[in-house]
């Protein structure tokens, strides 16, 4: 039986405020289980989401020595011996602090795992460190969010994707870090991204009862289940404006409404209940 599960959403969020509040680092509430950011330290999960983008979009860099970025790489670095298995000739993994495992035996894990699907790997034992292993695959980790894209030269990268991690951009900074993207993508570069419209907290629309004036505070952001609550098509429209020209690739709904209008904050009661059925989406995106 999964109690997190049985949980109401209320009572998840209660939770995680105070667990928030200890004087705890997240790898102890990561071994503990209580917060993960994905499942990006477990090797078949890392790679095969690395290939759901990689093997939907088409750029001139593909077959070799292309340039790539994750955006969120979350509890692992795994995807910087995945790209350079696929012949990356550099990786940037930005995130917004560092929630990766050190511990080089993980990634010998993973080297393992890509070299059982005939693919080349770097030698392992030659890193003492996780910082030796990434300057051996010319791997960066920067952890400053939107401050470390400034620092990625323009119209520089080929290829830029993401697994449920546009949702948690903050929506103050959810426009600058589109066009950050935008700045350093190639002009024949290209974006994937799989995007989870769903609350992070019972899978339904909860984060949607709240006020933005509540929601948008330090308080609400820093306590462990922040989603920025851009709905679907205002999304798109923020692709657009950004320079991007989207194409969908897959939309997942509900069949009903997992909260009603009335139960919403004012702000979200005139959205289309065509539009709040949509729980998540995948898109590409090239420059305009």
């Amino acid at each position: 039986m999964n109690l997190k599960a049985m949980l109401p959403w209320y009572t998840k969020i209660i939770i995680k405020i105070i667990l928030t509040r200890l004087p705890l680092n997240y790898r102890f509430w990561r071994g503990a289980r209580a917060f993960r950011h994905g499942e990006m330290n477990r090797p078949a999960y890392a790679y095969d989401v690395f290939r759901s983008h990689y093997d939907r979009v088409h750029f001139p860099r593909k077959d070799k020595g292309f340039v790539a970025l994750e955006l969120g790489p979350g509890d692992s670095l795994f995807s910087a011996l995945v790209t350079y298995a696929f012949n990356a000739s550099t990786t940037y993994l930005v995130d917004v602090g560092r929630y990766v495992s050190y511990d080089i035996g993980d990634y010998q894990i993973m080297a393992d795992f890509l070299a059982n699907q005939n693919l080349s790997v770097p030698h392992i034992p030659r890193a003492s460190s996780l910082h030796d292993l990434l300057k051996m695959v010319d791997a960066h980790y920067e952890v400053e969010g939107i401050h470390s894209l400034r620092n990625i030269a323009d119209a520089s990268v080929d290829f830029i994707w993401s697994q449920a991690v546009l949702e948690h951009v903050f929506r103050d900074q959810f426009g600058e870090t589109l066009y950050e993207l935008h700045r350093i993508l190639r002009p024949d570069g290209v974006c994937s991204h799989s995007i989870d419209l769903k609350d992070h907290l019972n899978g339904g629309l909860n984060n949607l009862r709240f006020a933005s004036s509540l929601w948008e505070s330090d308080f609400m952001r820093k306590s462990g289940f922040y989603t920025n609550r851009i709905r679907y098509s205002e999304m798109l429209n923020q692709f657009k404006m950004a320079g991007f020209n989207s194409q969908v690739l897959k939309v997942e709904r509900w069949r009903q409404m997992p909260l009603s209008h009335g139960k919403m904050a004012k702000e979200f009661r005139n959205l289309s209940e065509d539009d709040l059925l949509i729980s998540g989406f995948d898109v590409v995106l090239t420059l305009q």
